[in-house]
């Protein structure tokens, strides 16, 4: 059975989130039906990461496998077509190995969390989270180079979080000012469930003048949830881009 890499972007505002279930419509679920319409019979397709409700995505990536070939365009514009008007798109797809697993091939996960930083309302980004208050940018990235290394993140992660352990290295979490755009990038290889959210969140306290970057040390150290910040809204937040090992690097 042929297997295709997609690359995907999605507006995740009418979403329960990348997974399938039983409260609303997921975004997994929209690819899997326009899959079916393609091939005729059900069709599993399997994400790098399953993003939260209202998270967007520039550079998801998934996998699914069809009974029949077809060319990799064909599949990126036949689905695309199903999929119309749903706020989903195919922006590439290509014919990978059957070793190829979206999900556990990855070695790194990039997100992006956009904040506008001004008073008036946003008539028209919906991708991001409207912060009336001044922010600090450079307090920000003192609180954020806190956070970088590898650490117990339990203070940052939901509740409900399955991973087994809250153990996780943070390779970069940068923040940018460019007017009133303020951008924090974050890489790993995983994340734990809220993790960026939650980070953003703890962040934006000290931008406000609320926290003092030690107060973040303060929280991770906690490895307490009640530490952590208010965590940031899923609006701003997306998947920008998944990193894997390409033919000419080493396994």
């Amino acid at each position: 059975m042929p297997r295709y890499k997609l690359t995907i972007e999605y507006d995740g505002t009418p979403f329960v989130g990348w997974q399938r279930q039983d409260n609303g419509r997921a975004v997994q679920q929209a690819l899997e039906e326009a899959a079916e319409r393609l091939c005729g019979v059900p069709t599993r397709v399997s994400g790098a990461g399953r993003t939260d409700t209202g998270v967007h995505a520039t550079g998801q990536v998934a996998h699914l496998d069809f009974a029949k070939p077809f060319r990799a365009d064909t599949v990126r514009d036949a689905m695309n077509a199903h999929m119309r008007p749903e706020p989903v798109a195919i922006v590439a797809a290509e014919e990978v190995g059957d070793d190829f697993d979206a999900r556990h091939s990855a070695r790194a996960r990039h997100y992006l969390y956009r904040i506008v930083n001004r008073r008036p309302p946003l008539a028209l980004d919906r991708v991001a989270w409207r912060v009336a208050q001044p922010l600090d940018e450079a307090a920000m990235q003192a609180g954020a180079d806190r956070l970088i290394g590898r650490h117990d993140f339990t203070t940052f992660r939901a509740a409900q979080c399955q991973a087994k352990s809250p153990v996780r290295t943070l390779d970069r979490l940068d923040v940018t000012r460019t007017g009133e755009l303020v951008e924090i990038r974050a890489s790993a290889r995983s994340f734990l469930h809220n993790q960026v959210r939650s980070m953003v969140g703890t962040l934006a306290e000290v931008g406000l003048g609320r926290w003092r970057p030690d107060d973040v040390t303060a929280a991770l150290d906690a490895r307490s949830r009640p530490a952590c910040g208010p965590v940031a809204p899923a609006c701003g937040l997306i998947l920008a881009q998944v990193d894997y090992v390409t033919d000419d690097e080493d396994t």
